[in-house]
């Protein structure tokens, strides 16, 4: 049984919502509510309590559980999110991260899929602002289900009818049964998968060290789909602030050696290697063991070259499938190209880290996956957990 987080807002729309609660309901779903205030106004907390058999939550700072904080509880419970209805004032406070309700306090603390009926006067909705809200929230991943036409409750005859309630358990139904045959039919299921996210730090002395902007976000991205197709997932990872994916073993290291052993250590047993790390190329000849002090004129720091990771890969490859990533910020399709024959790689995904609103340590980012077969993909722009499942949908039949 899937578990749906019903978020009414405050429109007349909202009394549809106790129908949508019902038919939810006899789909087999588990609802649970939240309300806003303004939601109150026109619908109370008991008709959903009564057809949903579950609590309804209408107040951020009740927590009648004492070892969970509610909104975050509840996002991590939910299968999926519907705002039904949405009013343009729900979408606006989404689309700049406003979190000030239950509702907008839930659904910005949750990565769960999220459905947005809207409800609205027509002008509202076709508002140049509202419907670049709107815009924002679906780069963003958000799936929208697109009002209808009809009486609207200012007398217009107009587009701003929330979606009939039988409708939208449609399309969740129609959702959930894609996913399903995702999942069923992964070719990456029970396959072993092993994933290098983040930074290295190369220490200069017990204070100094030399490093990069990587976040990891993308590894981690990529390791925590490749979970949730299946596969048996080990992630090893550099310094980040990024909490450890569920169902994935994680390795954590800091310098370009200690990556490399980690990786070389468990490439046998591998099906297939996503090597996004941003690995430094060069490391401090001599480690201090005592902070060096300042002195006058300038400072030479020798370095020498690191271990080629993705190299040693490509070169003793036996059945692995690799998968590199080539972080640029000129030639980027040149580089990409000539890094995939130099490292003997089945696949090199390429991005501007130049561009300050993708790659490090943005959510964001926008790719080229390089083929060997001299085949190549674009991914727009999107967030990485996104973009994550855009790579793997491409590999899912290539890959073997």
């Amino acid at each position: 049984m899937k578990n749906i987080l019903l978020a009414v807002t405050g429109g007349i729309a909202a009394y549809k919502a106790i129908d949508l609660t019902s038919k939810l309901t006899q789909a087999d779903y588990n609802v649970r509510v939240m309300l806003t205030d303004h939601a109150q106004e026109f619908v109370t907390p008991l008709a959903f309590q009564a057809i949903s058999r579950n609590p309804v939550y209408t107040n951020t700072f009740i927590e009648e559980n004492p070892e969970e904080i509610q909104h975050i509880a509840l996002g991590d419970w939910a299968d999926c999110i519907i705002v039904a209805p949405a009013t343009a004032n729900t979408i606006a406070k989404l689309s700049v991260g406003i979190a000030d309700d239950i509702v907008t306090s839930t659904i910005l603390a949750t990565e769960k899929p999220k459905f947005i009926a809207p409800a609205m006067n027509v002008h509202m909705y076709e508002n140049k602002r509202t419907q670049h809200n709107i815009s924002v929230l679906k780069d963003d991943g958000y799936h929208f289900i697109e009002p209808g036409d009809g009486f609207l409750a200012c007398g217009y005859i107009a587009k701003g009818r929330m979606e009939e309630p039988l409708q939208i358990v449609k399309i969740i139904n129609d959702y959930f049964k894609e996913k399903v045959s995702v999942m069923s039919h992964s070719s990456f299921e029970d396959k072993h998968a092993l994933v290098t996210a983040g930074p290295t730090i190369e220490v200069i002395d017990p204070v100094r060290f030399v490093s990069n902007r990587s976040s990891g976000k993308m590894g981690y991205a990529l390791a925590k789909a490749l979970a949730k197709r299946g596969a048996k997932v080990t992630l090893v990872a550099g310094p980040t602030q990024l909490d450890n994916p569920e169902n994935v073993e994680v390795i954590h290291v800091e310098s370009a050696e200690e990556m490399f052993n980690a990786v070389a250590s468990r490439y046998e047993e591998q099906d297939i290697v996503v090597k996004a790390a941003a690995v430094s190329d060069y490391t401090p000849v001599d480690v201090l063991d005592h902070k060096m002090k300042k002195q006058d004129g300038n400072l030479s720091v020798t370095f020498k070259r690191t271990k080629d990771i993705l190299k040693y890969l490509g070169e003793h490859k036996t059945h692995q499938y690799l998968v590199g990533f080539a972080a640029e910020t000129q030639n980027i399709n040149a580089y990409a190209q000539d890094k995939l024959k130099r490292k003997n790689a089945d696949v090199i995904i390429s991005n501007n880290v130049g561009d300050q609103t993708i790659g490090f340590q943005s959510d964001d980012n926008e790719l080229t996956m390089h083929f060997k077969d001299g085949q190549h993909v674009n991914i727009k722009k999107g967030k990485k957990v996104q973009l994550a499942q855009q790579i793997l949908d491409e590999l899912e039949t290539r890959w073997q």
